[in-house]
């Protein structure tokens, strides 16, 4: 495959939604919206639901098309790294790990990256979930020429549970 250089993508492009397959409906219902609060907005039979948060169509589509009873994929294979999902502000984020800790949800790891703080984990059907907050961009951290220099270190749980307490 040859890549050519084309003009970028316009700035105010997103990614608006994902859609996974699940191998059970009700599971993925009870930790998407029980424990991390989204809202169900619409249900297709017991086949389909879409969810969001502030009544948004929906940011997460969740089915059982093709994959009812299903297990994950063997590791090794092709397919989602993990969805992230972006919370306005730093409080949001430790209110989030609050939600998991009250559900006795592990963490993968949690990582401050410098432009973000971030939580990982695994859903109920395996898939890598990110919760994360981007940190004010005048305190991006940035190399001499202006590029990003993003890094990768612990992110200390215990102060941003303090930023809920707060």
């Amino acid at each position: 495959m040859t890549t050519t250089k084309t003009a970028p993508i316009a700035a105010g492009t997103r990614i608006g939604h994902v859609h996974l397959k699940v191998s059970d409906l009700k599971r993925a219902l009870d930790f998407y919206c029980g424990v991390l609060g989204f809202e169900l907005i619409q249900k297709y039979g017991s086949q389909a639901a879409f969810i969001s948060a502030g009544g948004y169509h929906h940011h997460i589509g969740l089915n059982t098309w093709e994959s009812a009873g299903g297990s994950p994929p063997p590791t090794g294979t092709t397919g989602l790294f993990h969805l992230a999902i972006l919370y306005p502000t730093r409080a949001d984020l430790a209110d989030a790990l609050k939600r998991l800790a009250a559900n006795g949800i592990a963490l993968d790891g949690a990582s401050d990256h410098g432009v973000s703080e971030a939580l990982y984990l695994r859903d109920p059907d395996e898939n890598g979930v990110e919760l994360y907050w981007d940190k004010p961009e005048d305190q991006w951290p940035r190399n001499p020429d202006g590029t990003l220099a993003m890094f990768t270190r612990r992110l200390d749980l215990e102060d941003l549970l303090r930023t809920a307490q707060s």
